[in-house]
């Protein structure tokens, strides 16, 4: 199955949900959230840089439960920005 290429607004929401995730987390270590969201760190390292710009839905809820954010917060403030 061949993917195709993420659009630069889908890669900005991706960069803005990153930083979000990442002033959450505060001073929480990576290992600790990923633990707790039943995540790798590696994984939540790649969404928190943007190199994974579309999470699975389940991946961002586990991390959304684990930090204590609403998902509906969090979607209104990742999502694009009119012009």
């Amino acid at each position: 199955m061949v993917r195709t290429p993420l659009t630069p607004e889908e890669r900005e929401r991706g960069e803005r949900l990153g930083a979000l995730l990442r002033v959450a987390r505060g001073d929480r270590s990576m290992v600790e959230v990923a633990a707790a969201a039943g995540l790798s760190a590696e994984t939540l390292r790649k969404i928190e840089t943007g190199r994974a710009p579309t999470p699975a839905f389940f991946t961002v809820a586990a991390l959304a439960g684990a930090l204590g954010l609403s998902m509906d917060d969090l979607a209104l403030r990742a999502a694009l920005q009119p012009v």
